[in-house]
């Protein structure tokens, strides 16, 4: 029997598109070295810099947010370059992976995938390299296979401490729009962003905010790019354009999202995701569950990890919960498969979204046997019933 009603996309990413910016997109393709494409490109570009909190160049790429991930490394450093990376989850690895294969000397510092970046690991790495061989410090800011989000500041302070020179590169894919960032204020010299997530877009472009420090590597800057090198797209964008046929009905989309982030302002967005971050915590521990994510300070706006117990299969109660009720939730990755599930609360999601995915989820656990407290929900609802504005 097919399914009725709408689907429930609760992955942390791709998100629930809006209509608003579904129908932006539907909008008639234009000459992209035209006039009125240029008006776009100025607009876009400009109204980025806000969500990333930078007043720096943000470059925009067709491409996936590991598009992004290779044009942060290959703008910034040379064959040989040692840097230091953080084994936060599966992204995280992934990342590294790539350091790698570009002919990078990785320090891959190990983690258990429930914590965050240690600031204090931070330091003590730069501290023992008194010869600055290490070039730059890789953080995925919200690890989207665990739901652990990393406390950049602080990682900046630690950097800082130490006086030691590196550049710090951040993936904000799964935070961005999501979770405060501040890409100027915290030091930051590459954040790296995808569309599909807090942007609420279709997957397709990828994003680096650049420092002022970032831009001078590049001039050094050996490892070979072409199609990613920031120096002809930064100038083409001056006048609102690119130097390759861009994604001209995503930027359409890219434009809608914005202004809807603006409208409802980023403070408030913010707020929202923290908001439901909480009520969905109450639910898995009120249903007798554990949260992956251990340290209350790194718990995320975006999604949250929650691990089945032994015995359970999380991915056969992921495809239940599917079959039975049509909604997607994300899997365990990596170490992680069959152990977690994620459920995904960013992008466009208000409360009753939220309620909605909820029962869902405790419907199909009750249903895969798991053995839960089934009034776990009503912690959640009397959460969201109590007006935003109080604690």
């Amino acid at each position: 029997m097919s399914a009725t009603g709408r689907h429930f996309l609760q992955i942390p990413g791709p998100t629930n598109t809006p209509d608003r910016v579904l129908r932006a997109m539907a909008a008639p393709t234009i000459d992209h070295r035209g006039p009125h494409f240029a008006e776009l490109g100025l607009e876009v570009l400009d109204a980025l810099k806000p969500v990333f909190g930078t007043t720096q160049p943000v470059v925009t790429y067709p491409a996936s947010g590991t598009g992004a991930w290779e044009a942060a490394l290959v703008n910034t450093l040379s064959p040989g370059d040692r840097v230091v990376c953080f084994e936060t989850g599966h992204f995280a690895t992934l990342w590294q992976e790539m350091a790698r294969r570009l002919g990078l000397e990785v320090d891959f510092v190990p983690g258990d995938w429930r914590h965050g970046v240690d600031p204090q690991q931070v330091a003590d790495k730069l501290r023992a390299d008194p010869g600055h061989a290490v070039k730059a410090v890789l953080v995925v800011h919200n690890e989207t296979s665990t739901g652990v989000t990393s406390r950049i500041a602080e990682v900046r302070e630690a950097i800082d401490s130490t006086g030691h020179p590196a550049l710090l590169l951040v993936d904000t894919i799964s935070s961005l729009g999501s979770i405060e960032y501040r890409h100027d204020a915290w030091g930051v010299d590459v954040t790296v962003a995808g569309s599909q997530k807090g942007l609420m877009l279709p997957p397709g472009l990828s994003f680096n905010a650049v420092s002022a420090k970032a831009l001078e590597a590049s001039t050094t800057a050996r490892l070979p790019r072409s199609f990613w090198d920031w120096q002809p797209i930064i100038e083409a964008n001056r006048r609102g354009f690119f130097p390759y046929t861009p994604a001209t009905n995503l930027l359409y989309g890219l434009r809608e999202a914005l202004r809807m982030l603006h409208e409802e302002g980023l403070s408030n967005v913010y707020a929202r995701h923290q908001r439901h971050a909480e009520a969905t915590r109450l639910a898995v521990r009120g249903w007798g569950l554990e949260v992956l994510c251990v340290d209350e300070r790194e718990h995320s706006g975006s999604l949250t990890a929650v691990v089945v117990p032994d015995g359970y299969d999380a991915d056969k109660i992921r495809s239940l919960i599917l079959d039975r009720y049509n909604m997607s939730l994300g899997a365990g990755l990596g170490r992680l498969a069959g152990r977690i599930f994620r459920i995904g609360h960013l992008g466009d999601f208000n409360d009753l979204m939220l309620a909605g995915t909820l029962a869902g989820v405790q419907m199909g656990l009750v249903a895969a046997g798991v053995p839960i407290d089934p009034t776990g929900i009503n912690a959640a609802l009397e959460y969201l019933q109590r007006p935003p504005s109080l604690p």
